[in-house]
């Protein structure tokens, strides 16, 4: 039953990851700490953005939850653990799948093409505002449409 519990907090937990990035994103990002996350809306040339101080923030928090619970495994460890799975799947899909910090991987999947193509639109616009497509994982359905661009992406 333990088990059952905590894969249901660590599930959970990347699921309100999600919204609670999608709202950061939209009002915090994008409205006063723009001065921060502005850097991953302009070109740069080294591997580290100002921007990425916000993964380590997330990081920290993550860490500590993990460290308190780590005798007991209490509901905090396994938040922890939902954290750092997020923080995972942003790094494979934002870092190295959408913004190349490494080589991609070239795919025809229609799913991971669409957040590849909300995540571009996001990006279309160098300025706080206008913007659209806040989230990691979810975006909307015009992105998912298959179309001859899709062998291009």
């Amino acid at each position: 039953m333990h088990f059952i519990t905590n894969l249901f907090l660590i599930i959970t937990t990347v699921a309100v990851m999600e919204a609670l990035s999608w709202f950061i994103h939209k009002y915090l990002f994008h409205g006063p700490l723009w001065f921060i996350h502005k850097t991953h809306h302009k070109p740069h040339h080294s591997w580290f953005e100002f921007n990425d101080v916000f993964s380590i923030l997330f990081a920290g928090i993550s860490l500590y939850l993990m460290w308190d619970g780590r005798e007991s495994l209490n509901t905090g460890f396994w938040i922890g653990v939902g954290i750092s799975v997020y923080g995972l799947i942003y790094f494979i899909f934002h870092d190295w799948f959408i913004h190349n910090r490494f080589k991609s991987f070239k795919t025809n999947n229609r799913y991971l093409l669409g957040i590849r193509r909300a995540h571009k639109i996001h990006h279309k616009s160098m300025e706080k505002n206008p913007s659209e497509e806040f989230g990691l994982l979810l975006a909307s359905g015009k992105y998912f449409r298959r179309d001859k661009k899709d062998q291009a992406l």
